[in-house]
């Protein structure tokens, strides 16, 4: 992720309907944006591993970002997990990339990395991602728990478990 993607990450950012499941709180402007990259970037410095940007290959426009993030703030009531995540313009929603991009993250991360186990999150109500974290890339339900006001599920794969899957597609 580089500054030079401020635009799209404040075009995505911004839109109340991106962050329906996300804590319902859009960004306001492009500075809150560029501290977003700006962290993005410090993660990858500071902890080896961050967020990608997805581009459109035909037109290099921005489209969203996927990857993971080592978590600082609790998830679950933990720290320091490795989560993967994803978010896209509205526009792109519904075309396969969140599904795409995670198979070819966790490919990466688990055949070069050694992260033993790989977390997922997704708020109630948010069918899309969970679909992708548990029926796509094969994450197991651990419990809920609650982010703010919204119960989200949370799930987890061991690198071997997504590695074993893998051969048999």
């Amino acid at each position: 992720m580089l500054p030079t993607d401020l635009e799209g990450m404040f075009e995505m950012d911004s839109n109340p309907n991106v962050h329906k499941y996300l804590g319902r709180n859009p960004v306001k402007t492009k500075e809150d944006s560029r501290k977003i990259i700006e962290s993005i970037r410090q993660q990858y410095v500071e902890k080896g591993i961050g967020r990608w940007v997805m581009e459109d290959k035909k037109t290099g426009k921005f489209i969203g970002w996927t990857g993971f993030k080592i978590n600082e703030e609790p998830l679950n009531g933990q720290v320091n997990l490795l989560d993967i995540g994803y978010r896209m313009l509205e526009s792109e929603w519904g075309k396969g990339y969140a599904t795409e991009s995670s198979f070819a993250c966790m490919d990466y991360l688990c055949e070069r990395g050694d992260h033993p186990i790989i977390y997922g999150a997704a708020v109630v109500g948010n069918d899309a991602s969970i679909k992708i974290l548990h029926e796509k890339l094969g994450m197991r339900y651990v419990d809920s728990f609650f982010w703010d006001d919204d119960e989200c599920y949370f799930y987890e794969i061991t690198r071997e478990e997504w590695l074993e899957r893998r051969k048999k597609q």
